[in-house]
């Protein structure tokens, strides 16, 4: 196969699908070595059947001769009746079964029957659409994988949005959309790139060229935090607009207005401006190989480079200038500096005052004290 391989399978849930007859496939998100990446459907007898075989292949790694020796992972028997509890309940363990398959030695993980296996088919592109069947209700896994199968969301209709601008794709990874389609959002990330699919298509899509169908998408920040939350550039870029900012790899920014675009407001100094959301990263957050692969990705279209549109983006979102942003960013960070600065001013006027307290004067000797008693206080004394 060549230097043909699969660097990392998703799961991302699973559909309950109701032709030929109400059933359940898994679907899996597959990313390929030339960056591709593909979705594909399985059920999970086929994916039984698939492990059964691998292990035949291989009966040494799968532990048929010595059980010390198994480094192919387990899975469990189908059950001679799905129901929506046990595919939801089998989501963790087969997950996990997929990040351990693509981790093995590469004899096992880059064979013709693992790649062959997970390549698209004619299913994948051509599922039963809506216009035909009933629609089919989607499951998600959630982002935490430490989250049990009590928190799998479900069942969920995907969202709906539609598109207000036409969008041609740049990639194979993208999809291309035309004004007034209504495409369901599969995944929606901080980058401003989301993962949709419209009938048999499927692909990533610039958040800018979508909107809810009734009213504005409730995950936009609708005003900024001033107080600023830091972040790292992991990737340089250049402004090309005059209210973007130049970064350079390495320094450090604060992320005041977080936007649905993936383009965010950050603030270096006294200077704020728009700057790719991809090419960020969390203070203390650690890398990944996914990051990576994303930073290598071209930023979204901006939302404002969208022309001649009639959006509700545009009629309910408060629209905010960049000299807005600065005027009231420098305002914040002079209060801060001024509160910081009374603090410490305080702190001192505390100290100084605890100085200059006079000493505890000395305890008068016993002749001062015979002198100023009375007569009769002294002949007591005595």
């Amino acid at each position: 196969m060549g230097d043909v391989y699969i660097r990392h399978i998703e799961l991302l849930g699973f559909e309950k699908r109701f032709y030929p007859s109400q059933h359940y496939v898994y679907m899996f998100l597959v990313k390929w070595q030339d960056l591709t990446e593909k979705v594909v459907y399985r059920k999970f007898t086929e994916i039984y059947e698939f492990h059964k075989n691998l292990k035949e292949m291989f009966p040494i790694e799968s532990g048929d001769i010595n059980i010390e020796n198994r480094i192919i992972p387990h899975l469990p028997a189908p059950r001679w009746f799905d129901s929506q509890r046990s595919t939801q309940n089998r989501q963790s363990t087969l997950s996990e079964y997929c990040s351990a398959l693509i981790n093995l030695p590469r004899k096992i993980s880059r064979c013709a029957h693992i790649l062959n296996f997970f390549k698209v088919r004619n299913d994948d592109l051509n599922p039963p659409t809506v216009s035909h069947f009933r629609k089919v209700e989607t499951f998600l896994m959630p982002k935490d994988s430490k989250k049990g199968a009590a928190d799998i969301t479900g069942p969920i209709i995907l969202q709906t949005y539609r598109a207000i601008a036409d969008y041609e794709k740049n990639s194979t990874t993208e999809m291309g959309i035309k004004t007034g389609d209504a495409v369901d959002v599969v995944e929606k990330s901080e980058s401003g790139w989301w993962f949709c699919q419209l009938k048999n298509k499927r692909g990533w899509v610039p958040a800018a060229y979508l909107e809810p169908m009734d009213s504005p998408d409730e995950s936009e920040e609708q005003e900024p935090n001033y107080a600023g939350e830091l972040h790292v550039v992991r990737k340089g870029y250049a402004a090309a607009q005059e209210d973007e900012i130049t970064l350079k790899e390495g320094e450090t920014v604060e992320v005041i207005h977080k936007l649905l675009d993936g383009w965010w407001v950050v603030r270096k100094d006294e200077t704020t401006g728009y700057y790719p959301s991809m090419y960020l990263q969390r203070s203390g957050e650690e890398n990944t190989p996914e990051k990576n692969q994303l930073r290598n990705r071209g930023a979204p279209p901006r939302r404002s480079t969208i022309r001649n549109i009639k959006s509700i983006h545009n009629q309910n979102r408060k629209q905010i200038s960049q000299d807005t942003y600065r005027r009231n960013s420098v305002k914040y960070v002079q209060s801060r500096r001024k509160l910081k600065s009374n603090f410490l001013k305080g702190s001192t006027i505390v100290e100084d005052e605890q100085e200059a307290q006079p000493a505890i004067p000395p305890r008068p000797s016993k002749d001062l004290i015979l002198i100023r008693c009375s007569e009769s206080t002294k002949s007591k004394i005595k």
